[in-house]
């Protein structure tokens, strides 16, 4: 902590003391806007032969450099960067009141391009050596953050070179997340029977974390594509890890909790076109799952008094749920078949 103490330090000073050889009507991002407006309203036709519009990003890229150097979105207390003085100052441009604005007047893309040119390159460093998949704080500002990016500013969209290499670092940052940072335990059901012992709670704390990044991970599912985004999540997680977390455990209600958690993480748009019965099948195995658990519970309460069997019922038909709400119909059938129940 001291460390990163005197690095901020560090960075404090710098950002304060990078311009001190420099004039103030070169190195204040106002003094340099007044000279290129007062340009503008006094020659404007030389102005617009010299295309100043499409320089001033390049102009204004120092000194708005400066200004981002200790800005961290990932951070809590961060500011909106639209709320920064760089920001504000440039958000009215060449405009002067009473003069309707010319919509081809290239001063009107100056603060789009250094968003893309600027924004975007802060926050694929961010991404590849600040940013927490874990954390789902962080992934939720970060991913409303690039929602809002590509919502309010032309610049960013999917041809957008930066913008493609910001998401490439993102899907990159969460393949070394899932290759270094995971890990569930294996342990016989023996070991797992006391919920309050020290591998029991290491195994579940573990399989809580999964789950928690798998719902990081999809968080994503606006900006990554789906066939990138299902690699990574299930492949990659739920299959990997998630699911041998659940076969190697007990079957009980929170394990049923863990799957009904899984499947809320699931984007609907994903099955809202599927053909047939049959969903993804990247999520056969947890549909196995489920209906393994169904099984086993309905075995297990069949026998016992009236109150506990048909507390097994609903849990069997809460499973069905499940597997309806991810399009797994066939599985969803072949248990109301075979336990004689309706699906809702």
């Amino acid at each position: 902590m001291l460390k990163v103490s005197s690095d901020m330090e560090d960075m404090f000073k710098t950002q304060e003391t990078m311009f001190d050889d420099v004039l103030e009507d070169f190195s204040e991002i106002d003094y340099v806007k007044e000279r290129f407006e007062k340009w503008k309203f006094t020659y404007g036709e030389s102005y617009k032969d010299a295309y100043i519009g499409l320089c001033l990003p390049k102009l204004f890229t120092p000194l708005i450099r400066k200004e981002l150097i200790l800005w961290n979105p990932l951070d809590e207390a961060c500011a909106d960067f639209e709320d920064s003085h760089w920001f504000n100052c440039l958000v009215f441009l060449g405009y002067r009141e009473g003069i309707e604005v010319d919509r081809t007047d290239d001063d009107l893309r100056t603060l789009p391009s250094i968003t893309e040119k600027l924004i975007l390159p802060k926050l694929t460093f961010l991404v590849e050596n600040v940013w927490d998949p874990l954390s789902t704080t962080q992934t939720a500002r970060l991913v409303n953050l690039t929602i809002k990016l590509t919502r309010d500013y032309p610049t960013i969209h999917a041809q957008s070179k930066n913008f493609r290499t910001y998401l490439e670092a993102v899907v990159a940052r969460l393949k070394k997340t899932l290759d270094d940072d995971v890990f569930m335990p294996m342990y016989p059901l023996s070991v797992l029977d006391n919920r309050s012992s020290g591998p029991a709670v290491f195994f579940h704390r573990q399989s809580w974390s999964c789950i928690k990044l798998l719902g990081n991970i999809l968080s994503w599912h606006q900006l990554i594509s789906a066939p990138v985004l299902q690699k990574l999540a299930l492949s990659g997680l739920l299959n990997r890890y998630i699911v041998i977390g659940l076969v190697s455990s007990h079957i009980n209600r929170e394990a049923l909790h863990k799957c009904q958690t899984i499947i809320s993480t699931f984007p609907k748009d994903w099955f809202t076109n599927l053909e047939g019965d049959s969903t993804i099948p990247q999520l056969e195995n947890l549909c196995r799952y489920l209906v393994s658990a169904a099984k086993t519970l309905h075995k297990a309460t069949a026998l016992e008094k009236d109150n506990e069997r048909l507390e097994g019922r609903e849990l069997v038909k809460q499973i069905s749920k499940h597997l309806v709400n991810i399009h797994a119909m066939d599985h969803a059938m072949s248990l109301a078949n075979e336990f004689s129940f309706k699906i809702s």
